[in-house]
């Protein structure tokens, strides 16, 4: 391990820090957040301060999510739904959640409907050796061809709950996404039994806005 190396591994040691501080406690979560090299998933002019508990902006109006929102996410998922569950996640981005994810054990599959990030980020993996399988198309709608997951994350916001993400969710799946307006949103994570879905409200977040048939048009 050279210097630079050594470098961003104390500063991601001091994130996993900061995490438990501010009430991550899942020891899976900070074991994947503490794994995952989140400075190769910014651009160069945030790579310094990579480790910092902040949103960077990656290009045409996307942003990563700031490491406590994504440890938040993983944590409900991981609650409802232990891997190595099949799960779908919404907004590809940077491709550091779907990192995550795949860290702790889930079998991962994501969609992105801008091309230039769909690809920045199936290079990265490819790069990195992580798994995840990539979709380029409209996040509100899902993976109909992969259907049905066991979970679902979604990180951009929706003013509704699309309704082809729910059909997508298999039997006693769980759905996790911000729900709201532009500006601000509530996390309410969705359980499937049956035919019904059983909704529960959390913390409120700032997302980037979920564009498609079934969310912002």
């Amino acid at each position: 391990m050279n210097e630079s190396e050594r470098l961003m591994a104390a500063r991601r040691s001091g994130m996993v820090r900061d995490l438990r501080h501010k009430g991550i406690v899942d020891e899976r979560v900070l074991e994947a957040i503490g794994s995952v090299e989140r400075h190769r998933f910014v651009g160069e002019e945030s790579r310094n301060a990579a480790y910092e508990d902040a949103a960077w902006p990656i290009g045409y109006g996307q942003t990563i999510s700031q490491p406590y929102t994504v440890a938040y996410m993983t944590t409900l998922l991981l609650e409802r739904c232990p891997p190595p569950a099949k799960v779908l996640e919404i907004g590809t981005g940077s491709g550091y959640q779907a990192a995550v994810l795949d860290a702790i054990g889930y079998r991962v599959y994501s969609v992105e409907r801008i091309p230039e990030l769909y690809e920045r980020a199936v290079r990265l993996f490819r790069a990195l050796g992580i798994p995840v399988m990539c979709r380029l198309g409209d996040g509100s709608l899902g993976w109909e061809d992969e259907a049905p997951f066991e979970g679902i994350v979604v990180t951009a916001a929706a003013p509704e709950c699309p309704q082809h993400l729910l059909g997508q969710l298999s039997p006693n799946g769980c759905m996790v996404i911000p729900v709201g307006g532009q500006d601000m949103q509530q996390m309410t994570v969705y359980r499937r039994s049956g035919d019904r879905f059983e909704k529960e409200l959390f913390h409120h977040f700032a997302f980037v806005p979920l564009i498609g048939r079934e969310g912002w048009n």
